[in-house]
């Protein structure tokens, strides 16, 4: 059963472990609804250059915008009072010693013009599990033996698409993307998906491309 929106046609998935072509994303980049939230299903979609995006009053939607926003890792910008804090003892950096923990503090972090947070219980335990199997990945920022700040997604081979940071001390979340652009970097990672434009984003180098480009780097690039 498909849900007209403009020239779009929403599906509504069902057990089967597929997803439409993605061109059927309506103009905001809604592509179906439904389905699970299994780690199969969400390998898929990301492979697929699709993710899920939805509160708790909604079923789960997935989403194809075009165009994607992407992170080059050659790109990231390092403004001079960053250089000062990368090059200070400020912070310490670990990556997946507490994962359950970031993505915890993810989902209670408010957000500008946001009422509540995307990251449900459902989410969170979804992405657990891929964490458990090896796919979620997540960086943690340190000050004082303290988690002050961090970052998750999902890792798919020489792209790793961002999923949410979080930061409860100034410049905390922005150590953690940066460090995460410099390891993939040096990983020989081609891009991190960053999904939808915001002007954070934008000063940190990332920028928006066609999603046809995104998708053609997916499929040079995924190792799944």
């Amino acid at each position: 059963m498909n849900t007209k929106k403009g020239n779009s046609s929403i599906v509504l998935l069902d057990e089967r472990l597929i997803f439409p072509p993605i061109e059927n994303a309506n103009a905001d980049g809604l592509l179906a609804v439904g389905g699970d939230l299994s780690p199969e299903r969400l390998l898929l979609a990301y492979q697929s250059g699709i993710f899920p995006w939805f509160d708790r009053d909604s079923p789960i939607l997935w989403w194809s915008p075009d165009p994607r926003m992407v992170l080059y890792p050659h790109k990231i910008k390092i403004s001079k009072s960053m250089r000062k804090v990368l090059r200070s003892d400020q912070f310490q950096l670990t990556v997946n010693t507490c994962f359950e923990n970031v993505i915890d503090r993810c989902s209670h972090i408010k957000r500008s013009g946001q009422n509540g947070t995307w990251i449900t219980t459902e989410m969170i335990d979804a992405y657990i599990e891929l964490h458990k199997k090896g796919y979620a990945t997540s960086y943690e920022v340190w000050e004082n033996e303290r988690l002050v700040g961090g970052l998750y997604g999902i890792d798919i081979g020489h792209i790793f698409c961002g999923e949410s940071m979080f930061s409860t001390v100034s410049n905390a979340s922005k150590f953690a993307f940066i460090r995460l652009a410099q390891d993939v970097e040096a990983k020989n990672y081609k891009v991190i998906d960053c999904q939808m434009h915001t002007e954070h984003l934008e000063r940190m180098g990332a920028s928006e491309i066609p999603r046809n480009s995104f998708i053609d780097l997916l499929k040079r690039n995924s190792s799944l």
